[in-house]
């Protein structure tokens, strides 16, 4: 069960409230001496190493046959408090707006219920490409939020949207497997 797709996606999980602790403490570094802006590459720099621990969990799992059910409940759920950490951060100091945080984490939730509910039952419901890309929205934006760069409120209310049409087709493909299965 411990193998290294889940150590990664378990080192997800410890890096989310570092992270999340860093973007609610900013003056932790100013009062260092360091630039404000230290404290956002910080937070940065520990969101794209753990959003990187993502995409090698999957590929190693699926190359070296190491798939587990830990595996298949503990990934998903270590992506959903890493960008929920991120998310909620950015929302908490102001740089992301509410509204948009409330969506994507309310879609989250629920799907990451469908999908454990689906697990349980043995049903195979695959992310789509919608949600593959959803993800990679994800993560740009909080990058771009997390770096105040331009644009980064318009890639949130983009993700947001993805995040609803892939939620939705998430929905079909479970609706579906239940109704192939109860045939």
């Amino acid at each position: 069960m411990l193998n290294l797709p889940n150590l990664l996606a378990f080192l997800r999980i410890l890096l989310a409230p570092i992270m999340f602790w860093i973007i609610l403490n900013p003056n932790y570094f100013t009062d260092a001496g360091y630039h404000i802006t230290w404290s956002y590459y910080t937070a940065s720099l520990i969101f794209v190493l753990a959003s990187v621990t993502d995409f090698f969990d999957g590929y190693i799992a699926r190359e070296w046959n190491q798939m587990t059910i830990l595996g298949a409940i503990i990934d998903p759920l270590a992506d959903k408090m890493l960008t929920i950490a991120a998310f909620l951060g950015l929302m908490m100091v102001g740089e992301a707006n509410a509204w948009a945080i409330y969506i994507i984490i309310i879609r989250e939730l629920f799907i990451t219920g469908i999908r454990t509910v689906a697990i349980s039952e043995g049903l195979d419901i695959k992310a789509s490409m919608a949600g593959k890309i959803k993800t990679v929205l994800q993560m740009i934006a909080i990058g771009f939020l997390l770096m105040h760069w331009p644009l980064g409120s318009e890639l949130l209310w983009l993700a947001v949207a993805l995040t609803l049409y892939s939620g939705f087709e998430y929905l079909w493909g479970f609706r579906d497997a239940i109704l192939k299965g109860s045939k």
